[in-house]
C-alpha cells in the first residue's frame, strides 16, 4: 500500500510521469530515501529592472522631415466658404513642397479650420479668410517646406536667417517650416494640431499687420504675436489670438 501511495505521489509532485510511477516496486525505505530528489532550485538571478523606453522625440507624427525637397510646390485642389465677417476676405491657396508625406487638400483643411476657429483673428469682426483653389485668384500662398527650402524662401523674401527651425511671413504669404509642423516645439507641451494653430495665426497675425510682443505677465496666455519657440518668459503657452472671453491676448512690443 505504501507503494500505491507513492507512486502517484511522486508522479504529481514532479510535474511529469516519475520511474516510480511504473516499473517493479520499490522497498518502503527506498522510497522515503530516494523519492525523486528535486533538483536543486538555482540560486535566482536578481531580474534586472527593465529600463524604461524613452519617449520618441516629439516627431509626433509619422512623418518624415527631410532636410531639403525639391524646392517644387503642389497647390491643393481645395476651397472652402468664407470665415469671418469682414467684408473682404483675405483669399489664400495653399501648397506643400513635393514628394512630402503629407496632403495638400488635408493641410488645406486644416489650416481652414484654425481660421475659422472662434478664437481665431476671424473674432475680429473685420478680418475674414477664404481658402481658393489652385488656379483661383489669391491674395497670399501658405507654402509647407522643408527646413532648407525653407531657409531659402525665407532668405530671399525677407534676408532672415530661419535657421532650419523657424517660419516666416514674406511678400505674398506664409512659410511654414515642416520640422514645426510636424514636431512641434519643446515649449508647446500641447497637441500637435494646437501647435499648428499657433504658426498659422502666428503668420497670419504678420500679414494682417501684428509685430512681435512679449509675454504680458507671470501666469498669463502668452500672446501668439510672441515667439513662443524662444522661450514663454512666465507665460502659459497658447495657439490663439483671443481668449475665452473674447479678449486680445497681447503684451508689451518686443
Amino acid at each position: 500500500m505504501a507503494v500505491g501511495l507513492l507512486g502517484p505521489a511522486t508522479y504529481f509532485l514532479g510535474g511529469g510521469r516519475s520511474d516510480a510511477s511504473n516499473g517493479a516496486p520499490h522497498p518502503p525505505s527506498t522510497y522515503v530515501t530516494h523519492a525523486p530528489t528535486p533538483t536543486p532550485t538555482p540560486t535566482p538571478t536578481p531580474t534586472p529592472t527593465p529600463t524604461p523606453t524613452p519617449t520618441p522625440t516629439p516627431s509626433r507624427t509619422g512623418i518624415d522631415v527631410p532636410s531639403t525637397g525639391r524646392g517644387t510646390f503642389v497647390t491643393a485642389q481645395a476651397s472652402g466658404a468664407k470665415a469671418g465677417s469682414g467684408s473682404h476676405p483675405l483669399r489664400y491657396v495653399v501648397e506643400v513642397e513635393t514628394g512630402l508625406d503629407i496632403s495638400a487638400s488635408q493641410a488645406a483643411k486644416e489650416i481652414a479650420g484654425i481660421l475659422a476657429a472662434p478664437r481665431g483673428w476671424t473674432h475680429n469682426p473685420h478680418y475674414a479668410f477664404e481658402l481658393v483653389s489652385a488656379g483661383a485668384p489669391h491674395d497670399l500662398t501658405v507654402k509647407i517646406a522643408t527646413p532648407g527650402t525653407a531657409d531659402s524662401l525665407c532668405w530671399a523674401g525677407i534676408h532672415q536667417s530661419t535657421g532650419g527651425e523657424y517660419n516666416c511671413e514674406v511678400p505674398g504669404g506664409v512659410v511654414v517650416n515642416l520640422r514645426r509642423w510636424v514636431k512641434g516645439s519643446p515649449t508647446f507641451d500641447g497637441p500637435i494640431h494646437d501647435y499648428r494653430a499657433l504658426i498659422v495665426n502666428h503668420e497670419m497675425g504678420h500679414f494682417l499687420g501684428y509685430s512681435h510682443v512679449t509675454c504680458g505677465g507671470a501666469g498669463r496666455l502668452a500672446p501668439v504675436m510672441m515667439q513662443q519657440i524662444k522661450g514663454l518668459h512666465g507665460c502659459v503657452a497658447n495657439a490663439w489670438p483671443y481668449d475665452k472671453s473674447g479678449d486680445l491676448v497681447t503684451g508689451p512690443p518686443a
